[in-house]
């Protein structure tokens, strides 16, 4: 086993472990946590002790929950009574094995099946300042000392619980669909014959990091000149939970300087990557769910399957290439010249692992 992930509660009498916090949703099924809990009874005082699997939405700080108003929402919760023991386990995973070693004789295995309609994480880029947990879906396991699994007039304490972050994923199909294409015709008052703007990408998806190809096509029929062609790339953020709140950001704007003369034609390849490293300090922004401060990248397409509730899915995200052709003032200026705007859907997704089968190709994108 490379890693172990272990979190012991304050009073040391809980120690969770898992052997993995990535756990990936293949369309047909999702992985099922399995972990280990190592129990002390002697510090329970004829209390119980219960895991939970939850998936909630946060939407503010952790730490203004003080004032008595929560700025989370459990989107779908599970409970297991772990000691006394009130149900029977399946068959032990080859992971859970692996842990009851680690854990030794006080170890109990629980597995959680993720139902397939939940949302995958998504964390909101906070400011530089924010402490605690970012806004966004996540998922928590947390193992807990209490009489009652979900009491709310019992307060537990922070020493008797212990936790750990996992995230559910999704990696792009193994076959991809071909790429959208628009076309644009631009009819100037001052003009008999228009602008025709072509834009396309070879495929309907790319994986993060992956430099896109734009192909450009432009037929100026006109007297006008194009002074530059402007690519950019918005991530369109739709929070469906709690507002119909939308936020577009601009995860990528790039100039050319190439001019397309009046009554010629222009072809071009442009090839452009959007980062999260050019966006750090963009607050909101969507991201893959984070867990503490490692390494992540810009959300993930969301996927929508027939039978999801798009209420229940917390955060939607999506991208629009755009591909303007910004015009020159001609004699009258800007009164009888406006750009050219051609728009193009984007999938922006991880690439699968060696080995994973991956069953999202039947499926449509956000």
């Amino acid at each position: 086993m490379a890693k172990v992930y272990k979190k012991t509660s304050g009073n040391g009498s809980l120690c969770l472990y898992l052997g993995r916090r990535d756990f990936v949703d293949h369309v047909d099924s999702v992985d099922v946590v399995d972990g280990v809990l190592k129990i002390d009874p002697s510090g329970l005082n004829g209390r119980k002790v219960w895991v939970q699997l939850a998936c909630a939405f946060r939407y503010g700080r952790e730490d203004l929950d003080v004032i008595g108003v929560s700025f989370r929402k459990d989107i779908w919760i599970k409970h297991i009574q772990m000691y006394p023991p009130a149900t029977s386990n399946p068959p032990n995973t080859p992971m859970q094995e692996a842990l009851l070693k680690k854990a030794g004789d006080q170890g109990q295995p629980f597995t959680f099946e993720i139902p397939r309609h939940l949302p995958c994480s998504v964390s909101l880029q906070p400011a530089p300042e924010d402490a605690g947990k970012p806004c966004g879906v996540d998922y928590e396991v947390k193992a807990y000392i209490a009489n009652e699994a979900n009491n709310l007039d019992e307060k537990i304490e922070k020493k008797d619980t212990c936790r750990l972050v996992i995230r559910k994923i999704q990696y792009a199909p193994d076959q991809l669909a071909a790429g959208p294409k628009a076309d644009i015709n631009k009819q100037y008052i001052t003009a008999d014959k228009p602008v025709h703007l072509e834009a396309s990408v070879e495929k309907e998806l790319y994986y993060h990091g992956d430099p896109i190809p734009i192909k450009v096509k432009v037929n100026n029929e006109t007297s006008k000149v194009v002074k530059k062609v402007k690519i950019t790339i918005d991530q369109i953020t739709d929070v469906v939970l709690y507002s119909a709140d939308k936020y577009h950001k601009c995860v990528l704007n790039e100039e050319f300087g190439d001019q397309i003369d009046a009554n010629s034609t222009f072809e071009k390849e442009y090839r452009v990557t959007p980062l999260l490293a050019n966006n750090k300090e963009k607050l909101g922004l969507a991201l893959d769910g984070r867990l503490k401060d490692e390494d992540t990248n810009l959300a993930s397409s969301t996927i929508l399957r027939p039978e999801m509730d798009k209420q229940m899915q917390g955060i939607l995200v999506s991208y629009k290439i755009k591909v303007t052709l910004m015009m020159g003032g001609g004699l009258l200026g800007s009164l009888t010249t406006s750009d050219i705007v051609a728009e193009l859907p984007l999938v922006l997704m991880s690439p699968k692992p060696a080995g994973l089968i991956s069953n999202l190709s039947r499926f449509n994108f956000k």
